[in-house]
């Protein structure tokens, strides 16, 4: 299985991320069962090259010079291409603020940060908790503890199954979610990620890999 980490850099890069750093510790733990994975930090050559990918992993940022992202017509088409004959979608943290100009980034990935609404309470000390312990993803690794980022305020597509919330202002937020369209096509969300040493803590690590499993239909 051929696995595609996509990592932010140049316009997709920001000051508030170490997406080269990330995007390393996440290729090392979805590294696993015979998979190739490879990082490309050119985003939209990337993206225009789906065609031997089996999963897509997205760890980029918020272009925040005007243009569109995806700017390149190959490049939209490419994706556009890849989502469109069931290619899996693994999308993690900052995937969310990403390719505002694309209408279908945000069903693909099953939501999106709302400008304006979306937020996160200060990098920190975070208990996420698991509200679909049954499912794939979640299956036996229980509420997380971990410092991280807490996106808040997310906008989720119709059909999602949240699997772990943290709370924040009283109320109780998603922050990692899956997935499967009415045509089988899936994807998970993971909100967290922010620095590498997320991608040690173990709880993670497995959810990570489980997750990688339900996209691939391993058996």
């Amino acid at each position: 299985m051929r696995v595609l980490v996509l990592s932010g850099a140049g316009r997709y890069a920001d000051p508030w991320h170490d997406f080269a750093a990330t995007s390393a510790a996440l290729a090392g733990v979805l590294a696993a069962g015979g998979r190739e994975v490879s990082i490309e930090d050119d985003v939209e050559r990337g993206l225009a090259d789906l065609a031997a990918t089996d999963l897509l992993v997205v760890n980029v940022g918020n272009p925040t010079d005007g243009a569109p992202a995806p700017a390149s017509a190959a490049a939209i088409a490419g994706l556009r291409t890849y989502v469109g004959r069931g290619g899996p979608v693994l999308a993690v943290h900052t995937a969310a603020t990403t390719f505002t100009t694309e209408p279908d980034w945000s069903p693909a990935i099953g939501g999106r940060w709302v400008r304006g609404t979306t937020m996160h309470p200060p990098f920190g000390p975070a208990l996420v908790r698991t509200v679909a312990p049954q499912h794939p993803v979640a299956a036996g690794v229980g509420d997380l503890e971990l410092d991280d980022e807490r996106y808040s305020y997310l906008a989720t597509e119709p059909g999602v199954s949240v699997l772990y919330e943290h709370e924040h202002d009283g109320r109780s937020h998603p922050v990692i979610w899956a997935l499967e369209t009415a045509g089988g096509r899936r994807a998970v969300y993971d909100g967290l990620g922010h620095t590498a040493a997320t991608y040690e803590h173990a709880g993670h690590r497995r959810l990570l890999r489980q997750a990688a499993g339900w996209l691939l239909r391993d058996s």
